[in-house]
C-alpha cells in the first residue's frame, strides 16, 4: 500500500496516532470528544489523556502554522488543496488581519485617497497570485482555526507545545514556522534607531504590516518634508508615493548609489534621474548620527554625521529586514545567511518542524548554495512545497530561481509608470542595453554564460522571456548584447543563445 494511500486512510480515522515525520499523538478535537459515550473510555489512562487534550486552546493540532504572512496565506491555499485543512489546520498571527499580500504596503497602500489606494480586504492573499481571495470568512468556511493577534512567545519540543503572549498553550502534530522578518533598526554605525538615535520619535515609521501603513499615512496627510532613509526596495518605493503627496522628499543612505546590492551604477544614475524630475533629493554615502525632536517630541530633524541636518517633520526607516528566529534559536540556525535551516522539502533538523518563506534558510539548487530569500515570489512558492511536500509522495528539492521586482509611480496622474522585472544572479559582467527612455535591459555574463537579466518597461511576452534565459544560463556573445540598438535586438540575440545552446 502506497504512503499516499495510508495518509488518506489515516485522515479518515478519528483519534487516530501519526507516525509522520516522527511519532506524535494527536489529540482529539472537543466536538470529537463529546461524541463518545463513557461506557467507551477503557481505562484510567484513557480517560487522562482526553482531560489533557481539554487544556489546549487550538482544537485543530494536527498541523499548526506559525506566522500570519503571505507563507502562512499560500500553506493555507495549499492545505486545503490536498483536503486537508478542515479541522487539522491552525494558524497563529500576530496580527489582527487574515494573510495579505504584503507588497502592497509600500505600493499602492500609500498612495493618497484621490490615487485609488488598496485597502483590505482587496488584497488578501492569494490574489497576488491570481487565486482566491482569502478573507477571514474564507478560513472558516475552510475549517481553518485563525488565532489573531497573539503571537508566540515560546516552544516546548520534546511535548510539541507551543505557548503565546497572552498564555494560550497550543498543541502540534506538525509544525511549520513562517514568521518571515521584522524591520531592521540597525544602521551601518551600528547604532539601533529605537534606542539610541530617536528612532521611536512621533513621526518616525517603519513599514511592516497593516499598522505600520496606516500610522504612516496619517503622517503624510499632514507633512510637508520627508526624509527616506535607505535606498533599497522600501526607500524607492516609499518615496515615489511621496510624490503623489506632493511632499518635500529626501532619501538618505550610505551607499553610492540606489539598490546598491542589484543596480549597476549606470542603471541606478538613470533611476535616480527619474526620481530627481519628480522632485526626490538624494544625499548618498551618508551616515545618519541621530533623530532630532521638538518640543513637543516630534521629530524635526535628521542628523547626520558629517554634522548637516536635514529638516523634517516625517522619517521612513527602510533600511531592510531580519528573520524572525525567536522564540525558534533551538531548533538550528544558520549563522551565514541569517534564518531556519532546512532542507530541499523545507524540513528542519527536528522532525515534525518545517519553516518556510523569508525565515527558511535553504539550499538554493541552480547556483549550490545555502540561502535566505525575502521576497513575496519564494514565500509563496516555499509554501507551496512545504505543504505539497508534508502531504504527498513529492520529494523533490525545491528547485527556486531568484526572481526580483518592483513597480512605482503607479498612480493615477503620473508621468510615467515604472516597472522592472528582475531573474537569475547579478554576477560577472554587466551589460546594459538601452537608454531607459522608453526601456532598458542589463544582462550579467559569467564566463560566457547569462546569468542573470533585468528589464524595465518590458512587454508581457519580454517579462516571460527572462526566466527561461535566466534557468537555462546560455552561452551569450557579449559583443553582440553590446552592439545591439535596442533592447529589443538584445532580447532577441538572448533568445537565439537558447536555441543554439539547445542545439548542441
Amino acid at each position: 500500500m502506497s504512503s499516499v494511500v495510508v495518509r488518506r486512510l489515516m485522515a479518515t480515522m478519528p483519534n487516530t496516532m501519526s507516525f509522520k515525520q516522527g511519532l506524535s499523538l494527536l489529540c482529539p478535537q472537543s466536538a470529537a470528544l463529546n461524541r463518545i459515550p463513557r461506557v467507551s473510555v477503557p481505562s484510567r489512562s484513557f480517560r487522562r489523556s482526553f482531560i489533557a487534550a481539554a487544556s489546549f486552546d487550538n482544537e485543530n493540532r494536527e498541523y499548526v502554522v506559525v506566522g500570519g504572512g503571505n507563507a502562512a496565506g499560500y500553506a493555507a491555499r495549499t492545505f486545503v488543496e490536498h483536503g486537508q485543512a478542515n479541522g487539522k489546520l491552525c494558524i497563529v498571527t500576530k496580527e489582527p488581519y487574515a494573510p495579505y499580500e504584503r507588497p502592497a504596503l509600500t505600493k499602492a497602500y500609500l498612495f493618497p485617497l484621490d490615487k485609488k489606494p488598496a485597502r483590505l480586504p482587496g488584497f488578501h492573499t492569494c490574489v497576488g497570485a491570481g487565486g482566491e481571495r482569502q478573507t477571514p470568512d474564507w478560513y472558516k468556511e475552510q475549517g481553518i482555526e485563525m488565532l489573531y493577534e497573539d503571537p508566540v512567545t515560546g516552544v516546548d519540543i520534546e511535548k510539541q507545545t507551543l505557548t503565546t503572549n497572552s498564555g494560550k498553550l497550543l498543541k502540534y502534530g506538525t509544525l511549520i514556522i513562517a514568521t518571515g522578518c521584522t524591520a531592521s533598526s540597525l544602521v551601518l554605525i551600528d547604532i539601533r534607531f529605537p534606542e539610541k538615535i530617536g528612532g521611536n520619535l512621533p513621526g518616525v515609521h517603519y513599514i511592516r504590516d497593516v499598522a505600520d501603513a496606516d500610522s504612516l499615512i496619517s503622517s503624510l496627510g499632514k507633512a510637508k518634508k520627508l526624509v527616506v532613509v535607505g535606498g533599497g526596495y522600501i526607500g524607492m518605493e516609499v518615496a515615489a508615493a511621496a510624490v503623489a503627496w506632493k511632499l518635500d522628499t529626501t532619501i538618505i543612505f550610505p551607499e553610492e548609489h540606489l539598490l546598491s546590492r542589484l543596480f549597476t551604477p549606470s542603471l541606478a544614475q538613470k533611476y535616480e534621474q527619474l526620481y530627481q524630475d519628480n522632485g526626490v533629493k538624494f544625499i548618498k554615502g551618508a551616515k545618519i548620527k541621530h533623530l532630532e525632536s521638538g518640543p513637543d517630541g516630534r521629530v524635526t530633524a535628521v542628523k547626520l554625521e558629517d554634522g548637516s541636518s536635514i529638516e523634517t517633520d516625517t522619517v521612513v526607516i527602510g533600511i531592510g529586514a531580519k528573520p524572525t528566529v525567536s522564540p525558534f534559536d533551538m531548533v538550528g540556525l544558520n549563522n551565514t545567511v541569517g534564518g531556519i535551516e532546512v532542507d530541499g522539502q523545507f524540513r528542519t533538523s527536528i522532525p515534525g518542524i518545517f519553516a518556510i518563506g523569508d525565515v527558511a534558510a535553504f539550499p538554493l539548487k541552480i547556483y549550490n548554495r545555502i540561502a535566505r530569500v525575502e521576497h513575496v515570489d519564494h514565500a509563496r512558492k516555499s509554501a507551496q512545497h512545504c505543504i505539497k511536500s508534508l502531504l504527498t509522495a513529492h520529494t523533490h528539492t525545491y528547485d527556486y530561481l531568484p526572481y526580483f521586482y518592483s513597480r512605482v509611480f503607479e498612480y493615477e496622474g503620473s508621468s510615467r509608470k515604472v516597472w522592472w522585472q528582475f531573474f537569475g544572479d547579478n554576477v560577472g559582467e554587466a551589460v546594459e542595453v538601452g537608454n531607459f527612455d522608453p526601456k532598458v535591459a542589463t544582462f550579467w555574463i559569467d564566463s560566457g554564460k547569462l546569468k542573470g537579466v533585468l528589464l524595465e518597461s518590458g512587454s508581457p511576452e519580454e517579462f516571460q522571456l527572462l526566466p527561461k534565459l535566466a534557468r537555462s544560463q546560455p552561452s551569450v556573445d557579449k559583443a553582440k548584447l553590446q552592439n545591439a540598438l535596442s533592447v529589443e535586438e538584445a532580447l532577441e540575440i538572448a533568445q537565439a543563445s537558447l536555441k543554439t545552446d539547445a542545439a548542441v
